[in-house]
């Protein structure tokens, strides 16, 4: 469990991506995703810019992005020092509009170079039946392409950011997970994914991981956690992880970090950043 084959390590270099790696036990999915509900049905949801980094304010959070059945394999793909430097929910609702435009994620994050991946875990089923995320392969190896902002009220994510160059949907591929299984995919990949008509919910966690050398590009400072290895760089002011679940020490901390985060993501727009 969350080690990929020689195969899907080639894969994932010459595609850009690679789906599914089963890096939670079925019912340490259940547990998680049964924490989130809890957590919303008390009115103690993740909503605003608690969406952003909860992994600063949860330690279950903090848990899963240090979990090695889903560090095992990031280790496989950008080396052993490892900083987790953003995480969010992505949530459709059943019967619900929102969606992900086409997009790449290195657009507005200011990170260089970009040996950056993601990965996309399930707490719910991930099918085409409540939009899976889709991906065009081989795109990764492109430069940062054009976009532009939105911020429709559907889209999920932080700018509505959409590209700006045709997206040939017939060569896209679908990533069906069940819960516990996870993607991973290139910061420069194509995707994006389709509402969610059907009557399940569709619950997946976004982890950003960075190799130890990357830096933060746009001349603004910016902060990160080490999760694996030594960071000889320290090119990232080091985050805290949370001492209990929305403490009064983990809730400042996580306000300073996204005001910090907030001048990269929505640097140049007078928006807050609700989402990366």
């Amino acid at each position: 469990m969350g080690r990929m084959s020689p195969d899907a390590v080639r894969q994932f270099k010459e595609q850009g991506y690679y789906a599914p790696i089963r890096a939670l036990h079925t019912e340490e999915a259940a547990m998680l995703r049964g924490r989130l509900e809890s957590l919303e049905r008390h009115g103690s949801g993740l909503t605003g810019r608690l969406r952003n980094k909860p992994h600063l304010l949860l330690t279950w959070l903090d848990a899963l992005v240090r979990h090695p059945g889903v560090l095992d394999s990031v280790e496989q793909v950008i080396g052993p020092d490892i900083l987790v430097w953003g995480s969010s929910f992505f949530i459709k609702e059943p019967r619900n509009p929102s969606f992900v435009s086409w997009h790449q994620d290195s657009t507005y994050w200011g990170l260089e170079p970009p040996d950056i991946v993601t990965a996309w875990v399930a707490l719910s089923e991930s099918s085409h039946e409540n939009g899976a995320m889709r991906v065009i392969p081989g795109t990764h190896t492109l430069d940062q392409v054009p976009h532009r902002d939105t911020f429709a009220t559907a889209n999920l994510l932080s700018r509505g950011q959409e590209i700006l160059v045709d997206v040939d949907a017939t060569q896209a591929v679908e990533l069906p997970l069940q819960p516990g299984e996870m993607s991973l995919h290139h910061v420069r990949l194509i995707h994006g994914s389709e509402p969610n008509p059907s009557d399940k919910r569709r619950i997946g966690f976004a982890i950003r991981y960075i190799p130890t050398h990357v830096r933060q590009a746009v001349g603004m400072s910016d902060s990160a956690m080490l999760v694996r290895g030594e960071d000889a760089y320290r090119h990232f002011e080091p985050e805290q992880p949370p001492d209990s679940d929305m403490s009064p020490a983990a809730l400042a901390h996580h306000t300073i970090v996204m005001d910090r985060i907030n001048q990269v993501l929505m640097r140049n727009t007078g928006q807050n950043a609700a989402m990366s």
